[in-house]
This record gives C-alpha cells, structure tokens and sequence, in this order.
C-alpha cells in the first residue's frame, strides 16, 4: 500500500508541474496578438479493482459495493479557449482583427496554410499583403505603388485609392477560414495553427457570413488571457503540487517506521 500511494503522488506532482507549464505559457504570452489561452484538462489512470460490486460475499448475499483503488492522474488534454479578445484601435491601416469566429489564412513556407487571428500585416517590397515574417495572406492581395489611401471594408474587400484617379480601385478580398472543431486546430511557432483531421477542413467564406467574423481595419485583437485568474489558478496548483509533496514525505515516514518496527 505504501509503494502504490508514492506511485498516486508522483503522478500527482507531474499532472501539477504539466498544468503550471500550462499557466506560464498563458502569461508569457499574455501580450501576444490574438493569443487564446490555454486550459490542462486532468484524468484519472486506471483503477485496480480489488472487488467488484454484485461479486459473492457468501452463497446468500453480494457486495454492495466495489473495492477500487486509483492509481493516480494524468493530464488528459489542453483545451484552447476561443473567447474573443479585447479590440485595441491602432490607426494602420495594414493592422486587421476579426470581430467574431474565423482565421486569416496565410501561405507558409513549403506551400502549406497557416491560420491565425493576428492581423498585424505589412507591405512586402513586391506589393503583397504579408505577416511580420513576410508570409503572404490568401487569397493574395498586391497593393500598388503610389495609393494615397487603402480601405479594408468588414467583408473584407480591399480598396485603394491611386492618386489621379477619381474612383478607388478594388484590389481583391480576404476570405476568412472556419473550422468545424475550431479546438482541434494544432499551434505552431509564431502565432500560427494548422489543420488536423481532428479540425476538420478548413471551411472559406465571406466575413461576416455563415457565422463568421466581421475584419475590423485599423484594430488588433489582443490576448484573452486573463491575468487575474492565471493568477488564481497558479496559486491553486502550487498548493496541490505540495499537497503532493508532502503524501511522498508521509509515505516515506511511514515506509520508515515498518521498517524499524520490522
């Protein structure tokens, strides 16, 4: 019984250690565009069953019931929460944010699309709309030398207008991506998701249409994490990473003491 209750304690201190790396990736990023916060989600490990419930106690009678013992915990999964985000107002007009569901789509190296609710874009020297990495948005959109003014409406249709001329030119429109299981989404290095078969395909539209969200220019979607509940739930998890501890110092003493009695 004592080696089994060490072995529920140190998967406790590494569920722990798990959900407080959880919380520090959080406030790391507690600055970062259009950062979703993460949530460590726990399970038990298996049980030993000792005794069943219904099992025979004597020819006339049954356990009410079972005997099982837990064998600890693990964390199950980290869950994305998608809540929006605070919309600060920046005045670039090259700076976007989705007000509602969706992703911008971007074309990463190697071909492959990346998704993501930062719209903190630049010009290239070739024209094109493009992150800080200078990875192209889809569909691709070229602005022209010479624009005295660039207009991003909420469907997201781009304009400009060229000096000389009396009438904006359209310069195309930005499709939003949705996905069926937004959750399923898989993070990767700089601020950016991709496709898993858990997510389904990525699902194009209009802004604003099919529950998609509308682009708002001239604004960035901060992060939603929350510094006051991070807060919260570090101290919580420090508190059961001792509680932990100390069942490892308890054990041992008593490991201790059987041993000096035997």
């Amino acid at each position: 019984m004592p080696s089994s209750a060490l072995h529920v304690a140190r998967t406790g201190l590494e569920a722990q250690d798990a959900r407080m790396r959880v919380i520090a990736n959080n406030l790391a990023n507690v600055g970062t565009t259009g950062f979703k916060r993460d949530r460590a989600n726990f399970a038990t490990l298996a049980y030993q069953a000792a005794r069943v419930a219904g099992q025979q106690s004597s020819n006339q009678t049954e356990y009410a019931e079972g005997l099982n013992l837990g064998t600890g915990v693990q964390i199950q999964s980290t869950s994305r929460i998608v809540t929006q985000g605070t919309l600060n107002n920046t005045g670039n007009a090259l700076d976007l944010a989705l007000d509602g569901d969706g992703y911008f789509q971007i074309e990463m190296p190697g071909g492959q699309m990346g998704y993501t609710r930062a719209g903190n874009f630049t010009r290239s020297a070739d024209g094109l709309l493009v992150t800080s990495q200078g990875y192209a948005v889809q569909p691709q959109i070229t602005i022209p030398e010479g624009i005295t003014s660039l207009t991003i409406s909420d469907d997201g249709t781009v304009s400009a207008m060229v000096a000389g001329d009396a009438e904006p030119v359209e310069l195309g429109q930005m499709t939003i991506a949705n996905f069926a299981n937004p959750g399923g989404l898989r993070p990767i290095a700089g601020n950016y998701l991709e496709e898993t078969a858990g997510s389904g395909p990525a699902l194009l539209g209009v802004a604003g249409e099919e529950g998609r969200g509308h682009v708002q220019q001239g604004m960035l979607e901060g992060s939603n994490v929350n510094v006051v509940q991070e807060l919260v739930d570090m101290i919580e998890t420090q508190r059961a990473y001792e509680i932990n501890s100390k069942m490892i110092s308890s054990v041992d003493q008593m490991l201790q003491n059987a041993n000096q009695t035997l």
